[in-house]
């Protein structure tokens, strides 16, 4: 599942309050395979690539992957903020492999997910009733730091708008590319 030379799409926002107020897209090629827990190394010299491309550098990078919660404490949020030298924060629908108790089922509510007895992320129910996230420390933030910056910029909806406007414009761009034979 997945090789070296496939068709990738990234896009990268930076927003004020609820308004984007920089973006940029990239259409690029995985650099390696894909290899459970290497996730770095096929994606994220485009990652680094589209956010070098925004004409504002951003304070903080928000990431679709897991940063602490990972076999080597490295997953591709600790590579991207590294590679950057900027704090990031990865954002997941699931741990890796911490674990922890899922928060009260309000919002807002979290719960911290440990490995190894270490807290390296946590659950954010970001809307009642709804499966929680997973908040995922990255390079140059813990975990509670993590919590924070994505409870600062979730909007009411389950993904931080961040993430969700960067989601829109890649896919956006990924289904211009097909249309046009690209």
């Amino acid at each position: 599942m997945g090789g070296p030379g496939d068709p990738a799409w990234a896009a990268a926002v930076i927003m004020r309050g609820r308004r984007t107020t920089e973006q940029a897209v990239l259409i690029g090629a995985a650099t390696g395979a894909y290899v459970p827990g290497l996730l770095a190394l096929r994606i994220g010299p485009l990652l680094s690539d589209v956010i070098c491309r925004l004409p504002v550098r951003p304070d903080v990078v928000l990431i679709d992957a897991t940063g602490r919660d990972h076999p080597r404490r490295a997953g591709l949020a600790v590579h991207l903020g590294a590679m950057l030298d900027l704090p990031s924060v990865g954002i997941t629908h699931r741990p890796l492999l911490a674990s922890g108790e899922w928060p009260d089922d309000l919002v807002n509510a979290s719960a911290p997910l440990f490995l190894n007895g270490e807290t390296v992320g946590y659950w954010l129910r970001t809307r009642s009733g709804r499966r929680p996230v997973a908040v995922h420390a990255g390079w140059r933030t813990d975990a509670e730091t993590a919590l924070g910056i994505v409870l600062a910029c979730k909007g009411g909806k389950r993904t931080p708008a961040p993430l969700r406007e960067a989601r829109r414009l890649a896919r956006r761009s990924r289904g211009g590319s097909a249309a046009s034979g690209s």
